[in-house]
């Protein structure tokens, strides 16, 4: 599905939760977080990406196809060295399902757009030290 304007506006609806050592946060594209900044600055990480590979395309799919390619998509972060940490999409609009999603330290963006069109993503949601998570759309993005 191709970026729209009520497609940006769901994304942007929706807070990105992450489950890190010592903290959770709550990301939302735009929005600085203190926690995130600070976990990034200890970790010794200056960037990150929160993938998912549920419903490609922005269309459901079911229960157990979404549990076998977020199964793939964190064998993929593993095998490529990365620790993912757990993570969940929720919408705004609650009748969108929560998506499972892997939170990455120091992934760089070329890598992360790559895995999020491997699994079928419109876009991702990343960002550097400063802990502001951006909404990165895939193919649209121009990477060093």
């Amino acid at each position: 599905m191709a970026k729209t304007t009520e497609l940006e506006a769901a994304y942007c609806a929706t807070t990105y939760r992450v489950f890190l050592p010592g903290a959770v946060c709550d990301l939302r594209p735009g929005v600085a977080s203190e926690t995130l900044r600070c976990w990034l600055e200890t970790a010794g990480a200056s960037r990150f990406a929160v993938l998912t590979a549920h419903n490609p395309g922005s269309r459901p799919v079911d229960a157990a196809h979404n549990a076998a390619r977020q199964a793939q998509l964190e064998c993929d972060l593993l095998e490529a060295g990365y620790e993912p940490y757990a993570g969940e999409n929720v919408a705004d609009d609650q009748t969108w399902m929560d998506e499972e999603s892997c939170f990455v330290a120091d992934i760089s963006l070329p890598e992360a757009l790559a895995l999020g069109e491997k699994y079928g993503q419109n876009a991702i949601v990343c960002g550097g030290d400063d802990g502001v998570p951006e909404l990165v759309w895939i193919g649209a993005a121009t990477t060093p």
